[in-house]
């Protein structure tokens, strides 16, 4: 085995609050009540934090989401009956929330598709290009504009409501519509005159402060600067345990974890294959006969992309089980061993391994994808250790390690749940 000292990776930086992107208070509190709210969906069914709630981590339990027209909380949320029953689960796993407020954030969701880049004039490249209003405050902000548009998270179908009726016609035509609904409530009307200084009427109120007051929230709220790991790294040496701390030297040693899960955020924020399981209905392109994920690609256009996604950032990442983009895996351990021997893992994974609510009307094609053996074959194509063989005793310690990234006031955030929404509807 070769010796460490040929994969080190130096430690990064402890986090400081001097990390994060300044945050009004009053438009965070804002952010609290309407991150809870289900008045920003379609049907009035589903919030944010249905599918990123703090019992979860700030996900869901989940592989893959159950979205508008599901009932329950987490793990124990079912796919709806009737009429409401969801009609295909949400493509991809809900991803953590934690310290998305960073200054360094600068690409979100799986595949990259919202990032800051000035690409339309507007500051981000975003699915919704050039469409997308001015006044955003951060990268955060913009990605709070699509659930809100999509069928499956929080619009609902095309023809159930007002909102996902018009974002079939344009994807920008839904929000004016949520912006009304919210203003127009006198309780939250008179907090966005309070919030914001340049409201000085409800009236004035648009997507743009809602998607602001949203992002404020979370980065407030998810900000996690206080593990072990971090405490270690501030200087305190007896922060971590033996285990831990021999799992820490591995992960910027001799496992090489750290090429990808770089810098201070443990993210290089860019893409990697590393040949997941596939199910599900995945993310398809427009013109994709199959349900299959091509990641990257998707966004990209670039072959060379498919079936990379992005890197996670891994705090908390003990509590945000399960994992990968389409959370093929239950435990860390899996998700390591993918990364030593993506081949066998990809051989010997069984459906059984994914967490998804039932839904018999959709267990045919959750996956059916493996029936192809073209699409199977292509997948396989990537399939390249992405990390050094490991003992299972140096996985116990990475795992360990992994552990550490814990925030010790994980369980006492600055909001926490509301008991009560200015809209009245209940909270998950």
């Amino acid at each position: 085995m070769a010796p460490a000292i040929a994969f080190a990776e130096p430690l990064p930086a402890a986090l400081t609050p001097a990390n994060f992107l300044p945050v009004d208070r009053k438009q965070a509190a804002l952010g609290q009540l309407l991150f809870y709210d289900k008045i920003l969906s379609g049907n009035k069914n589903i919030s944010c934090g249905t599918c990123h709630h703090p019992k979860f981590g700030s996900s869901d339990g989940l592989s893959l989401g159950i979205g508008e027209g599901g009932v329950g909380l987490g793990t124990d949320r079912t796919a709806g009956t009737g009429h409401s029953r969801i009609e295909r689960r949400v493509p991809r796993n809900a991803p953590a929330l934690w310290n998305l407020g960073a200054r360094e954030v600068h690409t979100l969701m799986h595949d990259g598709r919202i990032s800051a880049a000035d690409t339309y004039g507007n500051m981000f490249n975003t699915p919704a290009e050039e469409w997308l209003p001015d006044g955003i405050d951060s990268v955060l902000a913009a990605q709070a504009f699509f659930p809100l548009t999509s069928e499956t998270e929080m619009a609902g179908g095309t023809g159930e409501n007002e909102v996902s009726g018009a974002v079939t016609d344009r994807i920008d035509k839904g929000w004016p519509i949520v912006a009304k609904r919210v203003r127009t409530l006198p309780e939250y009307g008179e907090k966005f005159v309070e919030a914001f200084h340049h409201i000085t009427a409800a009236d004035q109120v648009t997507i743009v402060e809602i998607a602001n007051a949203l992002a404020a929230f979370q980065s407030v709220e998810f900000q996690s600067i206080d593990s072990p790991f971090d405490q270690y790294l501030a200087g305190e040496e007896v922060a971590l345990a033996p285990a831990q701390k021999r799992g820490m030297d591995l992960f910027y040693g001799e496992a090489a974890c750290a090429r990808c899960h770089s810098g201070p955020l443990m993210s290089d924020q860019k893409f990697h294959a590393i040949g997941l399981p596939p199910f599900g209905p995945g993310r398809t392109r427009r013109f994709d006969l199959i349900a299959r994920d091509v990641g990257r690609l998707g966004e990209s256009d670039v072959l060379e992309d498919a079936y990379k996604f992005r890197t996670p950032m891994l705090r908390n990442i003990a509590l945000t089980a399960p994992y990968g983009h389409n959370g093929a895996h239950s435990t860390l351990e899996a998700m390591i061993r993918q990364h030593i021997d993506p081949q066998k893992t990809f051989e010997t994974w069984a459906p059984s391994s994914a967490q998804l609510p039932n839904a018999p009307w959709l267990q045919n094609s959750d996956f059916l994808i493996w029936q192809d053996r073209a699409e199977i074959s292509r997948q396989k194509r990537v399939l390249s250790p992405s990390s050094p063989a490991l003992s299972d005793r140096q996985i116990e310690d990475i795992v360990a390690f992994l552990g550490a990234l814990t925030g010790s006031t994980v369980q006492t955030p600055p909001f926490g749940v509301p008991k009560r929404v200015p809209s009245g509807l209940p909270v998950d």
